[in-house]
């Protein structure tokens, strides 16, 4: 059993271990966005972009929903902008805030 949840979260990774899709996760930061959107901010064509996008949905990292000819994105893993800021900041020779140490994302909404 733990090797399967090992393997799953090492696929997540291998997904993240492209600039491209870092890019699309932190584009995705601030909310949903149309694939058309997503599309223009990178040098790939939209099928490329699509492939990236399919991906990351597959390994639940991305939410999609559709609206007539739209399909809009959403980051599923909420805690995944967090560490990503904490791996920048390492890059960056700084020290990781603690109040990015603290992922919520599995816990019960409040009622």
């Amino acid at each position: 059993m733990k090797d399967n949840v090992q393997k799953k979260k090492a696929n997540i990774l291998k997904a993240l271990a492209h600039p491209v899709r870092i890019g699309i996760v932190e584009a995705l930061e601030n909310g949903e966005m149309c694939v058309c959107d997503i599309a223009e901010r990178f040098p790939l064509d939209r099928t490329s972009i699509s492939k990236h996008l399919a991906l990351m949905k597959n390994l639940d990292i991305l939410d999609d929903r559709r609206e007539g000819l739209h399909v809009y994105y959403s980051v599923r893993m909420k805690c995944l902008p967090t560490l990503l800021e904490c791996i920048e900041m390492v890059t960056q020779g700084r020290e990781p805030e603690a109040s990015l140490l603290t992922c919520t994302c599995g816990e019960k909404p409040e009622a």
